[in-house]
């Protein structure tokens, strides 16, 4: 019998809450759609039934308030308090209550009374900072914080105080929260990273930079912990100055060997970006101070990209140095394939490049490494015109890892290959797979390809210059350079006013910026904006263009001008966001 009445009450009291959360749903929508007076009544019966959900009588008050029955709002309040004493957020509510009547006076009142109540009830204290700032009360919610972190120094409202400096627009003093955050527990970095990244750029005299890195200092000096170097490197990686982080990165191997993984992380990135020396640095430190052969050789064919990159006059020597030195073997496998890349694309003997590339196969069982080898060879046979060589590399990779990474590769591989050779047909099915990758590089590049060959595909046997363009993308991909540009003058010259004209100019363009002739790139993209100023190169020309102004032909006026196109013209262009950084940058705006 007792069974029964228990699971008699549980039906009664789960019947009634269900019944609770369907009224609190119609309350919360005539209170988003501003139907006030239909949600008082709602939520005063959800409060009368629960008067101790303080989530009812916050909404019941903000009702009352927005339909001006600030004194039903002020007895309510005053009822409750007198009732439950210890509610003391509740003056927070009382006083905004007030001030949305005018009374200054009587709000500061009570906005004090809560803030001197977290003297004895500090479990409250965020509550009553939360509601502050809820009210845009942004010095009263930093006061309550603030005294909360002073009876109870293990309380840490770092981000919140941060976040209310933000609103403020104290960028100092949230930058100061931010680390000080940080000081009390280090768990914190990667949020801060985070957070703190927003406000900053890649300007080093950017005014929130600055006051990121004195914060940073400060704190350094007064209190020294290795989470400073860190974040100074890191600070100095957005900024592109990757000298400045190698020094920082320095300073935290001296006290402990294993931030040497950093080292590598920045020697990576200062290559990926172009500063040579650093990159450098950065690796000799790797192969000096490493205990694992496998990232000391990394780091050796880092150097190797870096002297090929640099034409260094001795990357032949250093090869076969270090092949001498360790062998040619699995030790130095992924040294033999950056040869053979070598070999290939600025020595030009691609057929001793592949005797490398066979070779090295022996030298490992991993099947995945053994397919990344068969991709170099495939590329290597392709930049010698054997195309159906490279074509079965290709297709067993693609058939071996068909929802890899690898396999997704090595299917736009098969369809570059396949537009080499013309077989136009072929390579659009490949493509058309591909633009659906889920690898965005590939997607990208699969888009791009289809789009020339769909755009540019022979019709009714009428020549449409796809063939010589294909054969200029070749010559391109073999650093044939001046042979490209050659072919594609002749597709300018030969198929003027067909869809193919803007493609070959823009690809030249391109080949003349490799070739570091900048006016003839400049000449050329001023020639697709007169062809067609709503074609579909058109905001890669003026992105292009921009880039040329800025970075290489020193004329910042020109470059905002090209910027300022892109912003006003083409506001869905994939470099709206860049180029409105850098116009503003140039144009001196405080971003």
């Amino acid at each position: 019998m007792k069974k029964i009445i228990i699971l008699f009450n549980l039906l009664i009291l789960s019947l009634f809450c269900h019944a609770q959360q369907n009224e609190f749903i119609i309350a919360e929508n005539y209170f988003r759609n501003n139907e006030y007076e239909k949600a008082i009544q709602l939520y005063k019966r959800l409060y009368d039934q629960s008067p101790y959900n303080t989530t009812y009588l916050k909404k019941l008050i903000t009702c009352y308030q927005e339909t001006e029955q600030f004194t039903v709002a002020e007895n309510l309040l005053t009822q409750k308090l007198k009732e439950k004493p210890n509610l003391s957020y509740l003056y927070v509510v009382l006083g905004y209550n007030f001030e949305r009547q005018e009374k200054i006076e009587d709000a500061n009142k009570y906005y004090q009374k809560a803030i001197e109540s977290i003297n004895k009830k500090a479990n409250y204290g965020s509550l009553i900072a939360g509601l502050f700032k809820n009210y845009s009360k942004l010095d009263l919610a930093i006061e309550a914080f603030n005294k909360v972190m002073e009876i109870n120094p293990k309380a840490n409202y770092g981000f919140q105080l941060a976040q209310i400096y933000g609103e403020k627009g104290n960028f100092e003093q949230m930058f100061k929260s931010y680390v000080d955050l940080v000081d009390k527990n280090e768990g914190y970095l990667n949020n801060v990273k985070r957070y703190a990244g927003k406000y900053l750029t890649d300007d080093s005299e950017d005014e929130n930079n600055i006051l990121f890195k004195k914060a940073l200092l400060r704190k350094s000096i007064s209190n020294p912990k290795d989470i400073w170097n860190d974040l100074l490197s890191w600070l100095f990686i957005r900024q592109k100055q990757y000298n400045k982080a190698l020094i920082q990165n320095k300073a935290l191997l001296a006290r402990n060997p294993d931030n040497l993984g950093k080292i590598n992380d920045l020697g990576k990135i200062a290559l990926e970006n172009k500063d040579y020396e650093t990159a450098k640095e950065c690796f000799n430190l790797i192969i000096e101070k490493t205990n694992y052969p496998r990232d000391k050789f990394n780091a050796i064919n880092n150097n190797l990209k870096i002297a090929i990159e640099t034409k260094q006059p001795d990357v032949e020597e250093r090869f076969n140095s270090i092949f001498k030195e360790y062998g040619i073997n699995s030790k130095t496998l992924f040294t033999q394939v950056e040869y053979a890349n070598y070999l290939t694309f600025t020595k030009n003997t691609p057929e001793e490049a592949a005797t490398v590339l066979k070779n090295a196969l022996n030298f490992t069982n991993s099947k995945f490494i053994k397919a990344s080898i068969k991709l170099k060879l495939g590329d290597v046979f392709v930049y010698m015109g054997k195309f159906n060589k490279g074509l079965i590399y290709f297709s067993q990779v693609q058939t071996l890892f068909k929802n890899n990474y690898i396999g997704q590769e090595a299917r736009f591989k098969v369809a570059q290959a396949s537009y080499f050779k013309n077989d136009f047909t072929w390579a659009k099915a490949q493509l058309k797979i591909l633009k659906g990758s889920a690898t965005q590089l590939i997607a990208n590049d699969a888009a791009d390809l289809f789009l020339t060959i769909s755009d540019n595909e022979p019709k009714d046997s009428i020549d449409t210059g796809l063939k010589e363009y294909a054969k200029a993308d070749l010559l391109a991909y073999q650093n044939k350079n001046d042979e490209a540009i050659a072919i594609l003058n002749d597709i300018i010259t030969n198929y003027r006013g067909q869809s193919i004209e803007d493609e070959a100019l823009f690809k030249q363009a391109q080949l003349f910026v490799k070739k570091k002739q900048y006016d003839e790139a400049i000449l050329n993209y001023a020639k697709i904006i007169a062809l067609d100023k709503e074609g579909i190169y058109i905001d890669d020309v003026y992105y292009h263009m921009a880039e040329l102004y800025n970075n290489e032909l020193n004329n910042p006026e020109k470059a905002k001008e090209y910027y300022q196109k892109i912003i006003f013209d083409l506001p869905s262009s994939i470099y709206l966001v860049e180029a409105r950084k850098k116009f503003r940058k140039l144009r001196g705006d405080d971003i």
